[in-house]
C-alpha cells in the first residue's frame, strides 16, 4: 500500500504508545502518519511528544455534558479525516455521540487480556489477582470499540505476559508496556495494511 493511513492519537497521560507509535511511522514499519493528538489533559506530557513532531496537539478539557463533550470531540477530530482514532492511554468512556461518527474505526489498546480486568487500573488489579492465586498471567489486548461497551469490543490481537514470582507491581508494569508498544505498532500496521480486517470480526 502506497498511501499513508490517517491517524488521529487521543490520549491522556505520558504518551509512551503515542511514542511507540510516532517512532514506528518514522523508520517506515507503520505506513500511516498521525495527523493530530487530542488529549483531555492539558498536563498531558503526551502532547509534548507530538509538539516535538511538528504534530498539531488539541486540547479539550472535560465538561459535565457528556453527550456534548462526545459530540464536540468528534466534530473536531473529523476535521482531520482520519482512517482510523486510536486510544493510546485516552481514560474517557466515549458515547456513541463520539463513535457513531467512525464506525469500526476507533481502535483502543488496553493492558489485560480478553474479559479480564476492564476499566482501569488493570495491572495493579492484575497483579493483585495473581498474589491471590487466581491467575498466572495477565496481557494486552487491542481491540475495536463498536459501543459504549468497557474494553470488551471485537478484538485485534491479544499477547500474554507472564506473572513472575519475583514480580513487583513496578516490573510487572514495565513488562506490559514493552509488550503495548510493540503490539499496538504491530495491530495498527496490520490494520492499515489489510492483513487485518475488522469489517471481517
Amino acid at each position: 500500500m502506497d498511501k499513508k493511513a490517517r491517524l488521529v492519537i487521543l490520549i491522556s497521560g505520558n504518551g509512551s504508545n503515542l511514542q511507540a507509535i510516532l517512532d514506528a511511522c518514522e523508520v517506515g514499519r507503520l505506513p500511516a502518519r498521525v495527523l493530530a493528538v487530542f488529549s483531555d489533559r492539558g498536563q498531558a506530557y503526551g502532547l509534548q511528544r507530538a509538539e516535538q513532531r511538528q504534530i498539531p496537539t488539541i486540547i479539550i478539557p472535560p465538561t459535565p455534558n457528556r453527550a456534548f463533550y462526545d459530540a464536540d470531540l468528534a466534530g473536531q477530530v473529523a476535521v482531520f479525516e482520519p482512517d482510523w482514532v486510536v486510544l493510546a492511554g485516552w481514560m474517557r468512556l466515549l458515547t456513541m455521540n463520539f463513535l457513531s461518527h467512525f464506525p469500526n474505526r476507533v481502535i483502543n489498546l488496553h493492558p489485560a487480556l480478553p474479559g479480564q480486568f476492564p476499566g482501569v487500573n488493570a495491572i495493579e488489579r492484575a497483579f493483585e489477582a495473581y498474589r491471590r492465586g487466581e491467575i498466572s498471567q495477565t496481557g494486552v489486548m487491542v481491540h475495536l470499540v463498536p459501543d459504549e461497551g468497557v474494553d470488551d469490543g471485537p478484538l485485534l490481537a491479544s499477547q500474554t505476559v507472564l506473572i513472575l514470582p519475583s514480580d513487583t507491581l513496578e516490573t510487572l508494569t514495565a513488562r506490559v508496556h514493552q509488550v503495548e508498544y510493540k503490539l499496538l505498532v504491530e495491530t495498527l500496521r496490520g490494520v492499515v495494511t489489510g492483513q487485518i480486517k475488522p469489517e471481517s470480526l
